[in-house]
């Protein structure tokens, strides 16, 4: 004998009736949008996935164009991945690699070129800064001073400040404003860490513009004494 439902229940399943005929609609829609969202989720991962895969294996491409000294195969592949795969970490890298390989073949204009769209288009701030630094060093051997010093303007990230600060000096000393040169060499040499090989080089630099940076720092002792921290009241 079937049983019936009591009063209860039979009011509870009127208001989840009366409930879903209400707001099911809005329900079903945002399931809907819920589910569509992890979808399009994992379909973007895939997407990134697959992305990156091929773009590695373009990039093997270009390092055997480069490797080989094939520019015009390198030519054909870095323009292809820039189309292509342009927003991935290894298009940047193989930009960079082009880049040198364009300029230890001779091909200035190109190396600039590949210098320059890494630089203007990567997502990354390491990459970058990597390229800024070397296009500097390209525009900086070709004596178009001004043009380097606009590209080292602004901010780096905190790996490559003292790096850049070096090349301006460098820049500077070039054009004969020494006490400019000190002054961004000294930022460089305070930037970097003292185990830090390069740092010997910009101490190099900075001898030769007259100045000591061993001694125009100070000691530990005396850092420690002279800090804020330290200082007490001094009392009549």
């Amino acid at each position: 004998m079937a049983k019936h439902l009591d009063l209860e229940e039979q009011e509870q399943l009127a208001e989840l009736k009366h409930f879903w005929k209400q707001y099911g609609d809005l329900v079903t829609w945002a399931l809907i949008a819920v589910f569509g969202a992890v979808a399009a989720w994992n379909g973007y991962q895939y997407w990134q996935r697959n992305q990156a895969a091929q773009a590695a294996v373009m990039y093997d491409e270009v390092e055997r164009a480069a490797l080989s000294g094939e520019l015009s195969r390198l030519d054909r592949v870095l323009a292809d991945m820039k189309e292509r795969f342009g927003g991935t970490a290894f298009a940047q890298q193989a930009g960079l690699l082009a880049a040198k390989t364009y300029y230890d073949k001779g091909r200035v204009d190109a190396a600039k070129a590949a210098l320059s769209w890494v630089a203007g288009k990567s997502a990354d701030e390491g990459y970058q800064a990597i390229a800024r630094l070397r296009l500097a060093g390209v525009l900086l051997e070709a004596k178009a001073y001004d043009e380097a010093l606009q590209l080292l303007a602004g901010t780096f990230p905190t790996d490559f400040a003292a790096l850049a600060a070096d090349r301006r000096g460098d820049i500077l000393a070039l054009q004969g404003k020494n006490n400019e040169a000190r002054a961004e060499y000294q930022k460089a040499y305070k930037g970097m860490d003292e185990r830090t090989e390069y740092r010997r080089l910009v101490e190099v630099k900075l001898n030769a513009l007259g100045v000591n940076p061993v001694m125009a720092l100070p000691s530990p002792a005396v850092a420690a004494a002279i800090s804020p921290a330290s200082a007490t009241e001094v009392k009549p």
